[in-house]
């Protein structure tokens, strides 16, 4: 089944552009050219994968973000101009999956594409039957749905995709860019940052936040463990 992908950038020749080279790797896609056609597109449409430019009229690419997040957990790669840390930093704080810098090699952003959906993929073609219980929290990984005290907790696939394979396998610790190569799949050409926002995203909604993390846990000067 042919994935669709929702290009959103008021500039339209980089979006024709984008589409042109989706399609010739067997995408279909759809433009819209700012944030309110990009919310109007999702609510008529079922799209797979979002690219979402930062900088647009109307609503900009953060703010469609964030409506987007009310509804739905599709991911959401963030298209940049800007090489600000505290750009990438929101983007990611707000629920995208990842983001990519302009300019961008087509290469680098088919390669963004491609892992996203293939990690999605792979969850619903082969929906796995186990069930972890680690304390207060319940993963269920077929269902793609993580519980705590048996209310939902709505997470991003990407912080999903984190706290599954920190579960998995409880007190291992792992670098951060051990994270990025296990847990986003590729050779990632962001930084570690990145990684720390999750996790601190991860916190904010899995933990009781008084400070004292009982599941995410630190090891200083080496990285992050499950130790639930």
């Amino acid at each position: 089944m042919t994935s669709k992908i929702l290009i959103v950038d008021d500039e339209e020749s980089i979006g024709e552009i984008i589409s042109y080279n989706l399609e010739k790797e067997g995408f279909a896609s759809e433009i819209a050219y700012d944030g309110l056609q990009c919310l109007k597109a999702l609510e008529k449409s079922n799209f797979d994968l979002v690219l979402l430019d930062v900088m647009m009229p109307n609503l900009d690419g953060f703010q469609t973000l964030q409506e987007i997040r009310k509804t739905s957990r599709i991911p959401v790669i963030m298209l940049t101009a800007k090489e600000e840390e505290v750009d990438k930093v929101l983007g990611l704080e707000l629920g995208a999956d990842d983001y990519v810098v302009k300019p961008f090699s087509m290469r680098e952003l088919l390669a963004r594409v491609k892992t996203n959906l293939r990690r999605l993929g792979y969850e619903s073609e082969k929906p796995d039957e186990k069930i972890l219980s680690l304390g207060d929290i319940t993963i269920d990984l077929g269902k793609y749905e993580v519980q705590k005290r048996g209310q939902v907790i709505d997470l991003t696939l990407r912080e999903f995709e984190l706290l599954k394979f920190l579960a998995q396998t409880p007190d291992q610790v792992y670098s951060r860019e051990e994270l990025l190569e296990k847990v986003w799949g590729y050779e990632y050409y962001g930084d570690i940052r990145t990684v720390d926002v999750t996790v601190r995203r991860l916190r904010e909604k899995i933990e009781d936040g008084d400070g004292d993390f009982q599941y995410i846990l630190t090891k200083r000067g080496v990285g992050y463990y499950f130790g639930g």
